[in-house]
Parts: structure tokens; sequence; C-alpha cells
């Protein structure tokens, strides 16, 4: 009977369909890249976050849940750091595991003993990693899991995702618990720019989040979010391709495999291309660190958007046409530009230059042509060299001629994009 006056503010918020306010949507959808932090106690295993309690026995989850936050200690974290690394990526937004599905708060939460101020290391992870984005100037988005493993078991449900009933909508006594929770990680931890739940049902949630926190920009539960996979063609309206650097969202310290840094920026790049915001996952190891493959490849992505960061901010896809064979494009419709991202190029050695024809695009007048990083002045120690960026508009084509000039790495070559800057030019349907 106590929860009746909550379910009634759902089912009245539900009759309304509260949604996400547009010009945060559109906010969202300047930001263009994001990290994502999968993180809890069960990183000391190595194993996949949460799931491994689904089937497991009970000495199993009497262990998990009782004895391994004992050993969670991890005393090298440093939220500026973090911060300073996943700035200097270019990412716009922070999404952290504050709740996964096994329950275990990463936050000093007055709902349960199941949390990091349960552990050796005592410590607030949520609120020191938020204020550490806020220093830098990233966004603060959670994760957060209504399918509460951790809760369930202590109810004397079966551990399980997929079932008959909703975990959420048919558990009242989860749903105030979940709501509960909300309101710590919303009221006590400064302003919250986004959430991401993670449940197969969202609605009431997504719509208290909605009624109480207006301001915040529900993602997953209110907009696509991809999961491991970019959309075959673009996509109205915000959304978002979630994905992993290896093969597991959490911490994976054998028999892992990592994609290639120039497949991650090409990701990047496509998406963007097709109007959507990438959530890139990190995992970090128990001890707080980040794994050196996943700071390698970060930091290869920071080179490329130190370069590059004006063609995948405030952009939004071309209208008639996303991409010409290695060519992909994005535009800033407010300085009119038209980014040419020139993919597919290997062995493209400092100093030399390379033709392409776009056949969706025709110069006008008042056209100008640049490579995003470089002055098209010099090429070092070839002063001979003339790098300047030109155009010829042919009768069905408009070719542009580019060297690449820009010394990025000792042996001459940089293996990824390039961008080229286009102004004022007309579309072609």
């Amino acid at each position: 009977m106590r929860l009746f006056p909550l379910l009634c503010l759902i089912g009245f918020t539900l009759s309304g369909q509260l949604k996400n306010k547009p010009a945060l949507e559109q906010d969202f959808m300047d930001m263009g890249f994001g990290i994502f932090v999968h993180w809890s106690m069960d990183s000391q295993l190595g194993s996949v976050i949460s799931h491994s309690m689904v089937g497991a026995s009970d000495d199993y989850l009497d262990r998990y849940i009782n004895e391994l936050p004992k050993t969670f200690y991890p005393n090298k974290f440093d939220s500026d750091e973090w911060a300073r690394l996943f700035k200097l990526a270019g990412a716009e937004y922070v999404v952290f595991t504050t709740k996964h599905h096994n329950g275990f708060c990463m936050w000093d939460t007055k709902t349960t003993d199941f949390s990091i101020m349960n552990t050796p290391y005592g410590k607030d992870i949520t609120e020191m990693l938020f204020n550490s984005l806020r220093k830098f100037g990233i966004k603060v988005g959670i994760y957060f899991s209504p399918e509460d493993f951790h809760f369930l078991h202590e109810q004397g449900t079966l551990i399980s995702r997929k079932r008959h009933m909703s975990q959420v909508t048919d558990n009242p006594e989860l749903l105030a618990y979940d709501l509960k929770q909300l309101d710590e990680l919303f009221t006590n931890y400064g302003k919250i720019d986004m959430v991401f739940f993670d449940s197969f049902e969202k609605g009431p949630i997504v719509q208290y989040v909605h009624s109480k926190y207006p301001d915040v920009v529900v993602t997953r539960g209110e907009m696509n979010t991809p999961e491991q996979k970019i959309p075959d063609v673009a996509m109205k309206g915000p959304w978002e391709t979630c994905m992993t650097m290896g093969t597991q969202w959490q911490y994976k310290p054998t028999n892992e495999t990592y994609k290639p840094g120039t497949d991650l920026i090409n990701k990047l790049i496509e998406i963007r291309a097709k109007g959507g915001n990438f959530l890139l996952n990190v995992g970090p190891k128990p001890n707080g660190e980040l794994p050196i493959e996943q700071e390698e490849r970060l930091r290869e992505v920071a080179l490329w958007t130190f370069v590059n960061n004006e063609a995948i901010k405030n952009i939004r896809p071309l209208p008639h046409k996303i991409k010409d064979g290695d060519l992909w494009f994005t535009q800033n419709e407010k300085e009119n530009a038209v980014y040419v991202f020139i993919t597919g190029q290997k062995d493209w050695f400092k100093g030399f230059r390379r033709n392409f024809l776009i056949k969706y695009l025709k110069a006008t007048e008042k056209t100008t042509i640049s490579v995003l990083g470089q002055n098209d002045l010099v090429v070092e120690y070839w002063p001979e060299n003339n790098p300047i960026s030109t155009f010829t508009q042919h009768e069905n084509s408009l070719e542009i001629s580019i060297s690449k000039a820009h010394r990025l790495y000792n042996d001459k070559i940089w293996p990824n994009p390039i961008v080229v800057k286009l102004t004022n030019v007309d579309f072609i349907k």
C-alpha cells in the first residue's frame, strides 16, 4: 500500500509520455564522442561484469556477495588522470557504471551495504570521478541498471534477466528501491547531464526522471542505442552506438583481442557521418588503472581528434549522401562547411599528393579548401615541395588535390584518415 502514490505518479506521467527536451537532445547530438566506463568489484576476477551471477550456485553467490567486496581495493584510481585522458581523447561526456546488474553500488548509498563504501577502499568513487569530469569540462553521465541481481537474491527471487514478468514494473519493491537510489544520485552528486538505463522495461523509471529531473537527457530508454554495431544507414534524431575496444565491457586480463586504433577512428567517423554519437568503452583494472592497451588506443584517438576535432563536433549528416567510396562526409550548417574524411589510404607518405573525385558536391565562387591541422605552406625537410590544397570543378564531379604535409609520426606515414574542409559548396542529389 505504501507504493500506491508512487505508482499513481508513474501512471499519470505515462499517460502524458514525457520526453527529452528537444534543445538538450540537439546539444547531445553536437557532442559526438563520449567514453563509457564499465567497472565493478568483479573486475578482480576478469569475468563478464555482473552476469556470472545468473545461473550461479548458492555457494558462488554467497562468496560473490560477501567475500569479493573484501578484496576490492582500487588504490591506484586517479580520477583527475582519467579525466585528463578522456578530455585529451576528445570526449565531451563520460557515462559511468554507478550500478550494473549485480547491484553493487559505486557510490555512498544509504539503500544497501553492497557498495564501494564497504570495501577496504571505502571511498566514494562516483563523487571523485564526477568532480574530476566537471573540473575538466566534461559532461557527467550515469549508467544505471534497474535490474538488480543482489536485490533479487535478497528478495528470494531467481536471478535472471529475461522472464515472463518484468523485474521492474512487476516488482514494486525493486522499483521503489531503484527510485531511491536514483534520487541519491541526482540530488547528492551535482548536475547530472544524462542517464543510460540498462533494462528490458524502462518506461516507469524514464518517466520518473523526466517528471522529477527534466534537465537530464535519457539516452537508452529514450533513443536508439545500438550495442556493438553501427546502423547500416543514417538515422534521424539523436542516437548513440556503444562499443567495446575489445570483446568484453569490463576488464578482461586474458584471452582479449583489441580493435586497432585506426578501426576505432574509422568507426567514429562512420557514426558521426550517420548522425550518431560514439560511446567508446573502457574497462579499468581492479586497482583503478586503465589497461595499457586501452590507454594506447585512447591516445591514438587523442592525436586524431586533436587535429580533426571540429569535423566531429557540432555537425550533422549531409542531406543526401554521407559517403562516396572511401570518403565520408559531415557538415557544419552554421559555418556552411563540409568535412571530407579520407579513409582507406595506405602508405601515404609525408609530402606526397593524392587526388579524389567527389560526385555529390559542387564548388561555387566562394568555395575554399583546407586540410585540418596543416597550413599548406611547408613540408618539413622538403623546401621545394608545394603542399597547397586545390580543387577543380569538372562537369560531373569535384576534384580535390591533397598533399599530406603534416608530420605526425616519425616514420613519415600517418595511418589514420585526414580531413578536408570545404566551405560554400552546393549539394548534388
